[in-house]
């Protein structure tokens, strides 16, 4: 794994790699823009306390605070949610980083499988819309978990990790395989994908790191996916 992921790391330069970084990148920055504007009017543009107790004076604090802890939640929800939105943005544009892995490292490979526009966008939303519910039903735990040491980072990286591996799992294999052929091989390293997955969602939190972490996690789990695979040829043929 270790592997699969410091060669996933050394071929960023490639041309290919290029486009899809920027995509990530730009794509990135102007839904955040877009959320960290429509939060921040809220906020501040919105007067929440009326009471007038002391001329005003409650009032005053209790706006401040707000706008405080407002401006430090939309931080956290950035930064809890950015694995889910850049991995729905990025994937959209992720067949010329894997043609470009298979192309160096596997140019033995036949034609992938053919893929309907609806298959892709049925698995990439799928597994974005369930991170997004999953991590939003699960803030009261980060909240809790937060006044008792890390155990919240331990919850998050193991939800996200599990679906985050998953995600990237089947938008590879299922350009080879069809759907009942990548159950097998997900079901027989599950414990594989779900390591691959902690370690695509810790470098997804990582500040600059995060930006190219989708392309990464995409080349790692190309080489993954084909190491599973001759495993799986090398045990059946025993």
């Amino acid at each position: 794994m270790i592997n699969a992921f410091s060669i996933a790391f050394g071929q960023l330069s490639d041309k290919s790699f290029r486009r899809v970084i920027w995509v990530g990148l730009i794509g990135s920055c102007i839904i955040f823009a877009i959320l960290w504007s429509a939060i921040g009017t809220a906020l501040f543009s919105t007067q929440l306390y009326f009471t007038g107790w002391l001329w005003g004076l409650f009032d005053w604090v209790g706006e401040w605070l707000t706008d405080i802890f407002g401006g430090l939640a939309v931080v956290f929800l950035t930064w809890l949610l950015f694995p889910s939105v850049v991995t729905l943005i990025v994937s959209f544009f992720l067949e010329d980083a894997i043609k470009a892995v298979e192309s160096r490292h596997y140019p033995e490979l036949a034609d992938t499988r053919r893929q309907s526009v609806k298959e892709i966008v049925l698995i990439t939303v799928k597994f974005t819309l369930i991170s997004l519910v999953l991590n939003i039903l699960a803030l009261p735990i980060y909240v809790i978990f937060f006044f008792i040491g890390p155990l919240n980072l331990f919850v998050f990286y193991a939800l996200n990790g599990y679906l985050l591996g998953r995600e990237y799992f089947e938008l590879v294999a299922h350009r080879r395989y069809d759907p009942l052929q990548a159950i097998h091989l997900r079901s027989a390293f599950k414990g594989q994908m779900f390591l691959a997955g902690v370690v695509i969602a810790f470098l997804m939190t990582i500040p600059v790191v995060n930006l190219v972490a989708p392309l990464v996690a995409t080349a790692a789990m190309v080489h993954l996916v084909h190491a599973w695979q001759s495993r799986l040829n090398v045990l059946a043929n025993r």
